[in-house]
């Protein structure tokens, strides 16, 4: 079957009360929020969703050079596109990864400054954010894949979990 990773699970669930759901993953592994910019949101305008959802900015903060603000730059386009086009937005504040694999103590600052960034823009287009960073179960290892930056199989929606 592949992976099946939460966007799956919840279009799943959607499907479940929404039989007509048209659905569309767009998104691409270990792409950076620049890439996702230019690379995907054409093809999700073109789409004219009703609900749009926007993760981006992991793989940046786990590079030299990350710039909370350029990254926050590309995440306010996408909401603003998004939205001025009639799509509710959803978005993700990043998990503390320090507890996930602690030799990442030193990017805890950077979460900090993508999640507060994140937050900003979403509240500017009315985006509806999804708080993982500040609950404990979203750092529980047996809910994350053997990289530690994707979620794992145990994520599951029988628990009620996505």
């Amino acid at each position: 079957m592949g992976l099946r990773g939460w966007a799956d699970r919840l279009a799943e669930r959607i499907a479940a009360v929404n039989p007509e759901l048209t659905y569309a993953n767009l998104a691409v592994r270990g792409r950076l929020a620049g890439q996702v910019y230019a690379e995907q949101l054409d093809a999700a305008l073109a789409l004219q969703p009703d609900l749009a959802t926007v993760l981006a900015g992991v793989n940046d903060l786990l590079r030299p050079g990350f710039d909370a603000d350029v990254v926050s730059g590309h995440l306010d386009a996408m909401f603003s596109a998004l939205t001025a086009q009639g799509a509710t937005v959803a978005t993700f504040t990043v998990p503390d990864i320090t507890r996930i694999i602690p030799a990442a103590r030193p990017l805890r600052g950077r979460v900090d400054a993508l999640n507060q960034r994140i937050r900003t823009a979403a509240a500017r287009h009315g985006v509806i954010v999804a708080e993982t960073a500040t609950h404990d179960v979203v750092t529980d290892p047996r809910l994350w894949s053997t990289d530690r930056l994707h979620s794992g199989s145990r994520c599951s929606c029988d628990r009620g979990l996505l």
